[in-house]
């Protein structure tokens, strides 16, 4: 059940936050603005070696306020390190069989990233949850999600990068399942992070409704 939980709650709020962060000050910061925004969903990147600590320690802080997870993990090896550390969800920038098996064991959501049609069908073989559209989201912008979509339209799609303030409407009406977000979600004051996010939130709730 905690695996339908956290897909929902990634389905139904749309914006993820992308973050890469060095100390649990700053994470709180980032996550306080976030919420200000009322975005909750946030991705931990593992390009920083104490990511699982800082995921451990904003459960234990935030709890339920927030569903948290692991990004870049291109390992098994990383993804159970992970898990342990209490994240609710993995992504990665590759797809990778060992990763796709332990996190299907362990009923947790796996979001490969993919850039062909041939790798999207292959991960979601192998049990993936969504595609992280990566790095594709970056260089396409909104229109790779209906490339994608098209020929799949079962394709559930996780944007990484190339979402602005101005394109947000772009990105759901290409069928876009949910946008991850780097830059105007963990750069900057926490009144600025929580300004950009009560943007995006209003930006989506103003297309969707």
């Amino acid at each position: 059940m905690q695996k339908l939980t956290t897909l929902s709650r990634i389905y139904q709020e749309k914006l993820m936050a992308i973050i890469r962060v060095e100390t649990i000050e700053r994470a709180q910061e980032i996550v306080d603005g976030c919420l200000e925004g009322k975005i909750s969903c946030l991705e931990i990147s593992y390009t920083n070696k104490n990511a699982g600590d800082i995921i451990e320690q904003l459960k234990v802080i935030y709890q339920d306020k927030i569903v948290i997870g692991a990004g870049t993990v291109l390992d098994s090896e990383t993804a159970r390190h992970a898990l342990l550390k209490g994240a609710e969800f993995i992504i990665a920038p590759n797809f990778n069989h060992e990763v796709a098996r332990l996190c299907n064991r362990y009923q947790i959501p796996y979001m490969p990233g993919c850039t062909s049609m041939t790798e999207i069908v292959e991960a979601l073989e192998a049990g993936a949850d969504m595609v992280k559209a990566f790095p594709t989201s970056s260089f396409v912008g909104p229109k790779v999600v209906s490339t994608i979509k098209t020929p799949m339209p079962q394709v559930p799609v996780l944007s990484s990068g190339g979402v602005t303030l101005d394109n947000v409407a772009d990105w759901l009406h290409a069928g876009v399942d949910c946008m991850g977000i780097g830059t105007l979600l963990s750069k900057g004051t926490q009144t600025e992070i929580a300004e950009n996010a009560r943007r995006l939130r209003q930006k989506v709730s103003e297309t969707l409704n």
